[in-house]
């Protein structure tokens, strides 16, 4: 049994037969599945989750901002009918920063430089940064009838949402906003939920990467 098996259902049984143990996450978590980066709900909806780099449009000159308006109107036009954009607003994780200041530390040769750096990380755990934020901003839209899938089966529709993805990705290029591709699409959309879901424990605990590939002893049970 993999992780995804035991967020989502699955292969969990319950003494009766049923998927989940009750009150357990598999119980009330509307999602049944994360296949080839798009997310089964438990209706059969088929959605597909895209992050996108910001860029500020007021720091382009007047010709690129009307440009960035123009190409943005037209993927709209040809966009799914259902989109929601969302943004989520975290605390800045500072971890890398300190970990990356100490490397600094240790390679500096300059005494003065070095006590510089450690002042540096001194602050950071102190909480000077505490206030600070970071912003994560999202595109997501679901499988409709009108887009017409090559085949009514899982595949075919996990397909045509990965292309109308690739789509979004060509029209805002052009914006000079970045489509993320994750290297694992299904790694990225669990680790996303899992934020969610979690959003305290998600600080300080991560998914490790390759996590969709891990075994667990989770019930007692391993993947053969």
């Amino acid at each position: 049994m993999n992780v995804k098996e035991l967020i989502f259902g699955g292969g969990v049984k319950t003494t009766r037969g049923g998927g989940a143990y009750r009150d357990s996450i598999q119980a009330w978590l509307p999602i049944k599945n994360i296949r080839g980066g798009v997310v089964v709900t438990r209706d059969n909806r088929f959605i597909k989750i895209l992050e996108v780099l910001p860029v500020n449009i007021y720091l382009k000159s007047a010709n690129d901002r009307q440009n960035i308006i123009a190409s943005y109107a037209a993927w709209l036009k040809i966009a799914p009918d259902n989109l929601q954009l969302e943004a989520r607003t975290l605390p800045a994780d500072t971890a890398d920063y300190v970990e990356r200041m100490k490397g600094f530390s240790e390679q500096e040769e300059n005494e003065s430089c070095r006590e510089m750096i450690e002042d540096n990380i001194a602050e950071i755990g102190q909480g000077v940064a505490s206030d600070a934020i970071r912003h994560r901003f999202f595109l997501i839209f679901q499988y409709e009838a009108h887009m017409r899938s090559k085949g009514r089966s899982v595949a075919a529709i996990i397909q045509r949402l990965n292309e109308e993805a690739d789509t979004a990705r060509r029209y805002l290029d052009v914006c000079e906003l970045e489509v993320l591709e994750p290297r694992y699409t299904d790694d990225f959309i669990l680790k996303l939920l899992y934020e969610i879901i979690n959003k305290r424990t998600s600080r300080r605990v991560k998914l490790p990467e390759g996590v969709f590939d891990m075994t667990t002893a989770v019930h007692g049970i391993y993947e053969e």
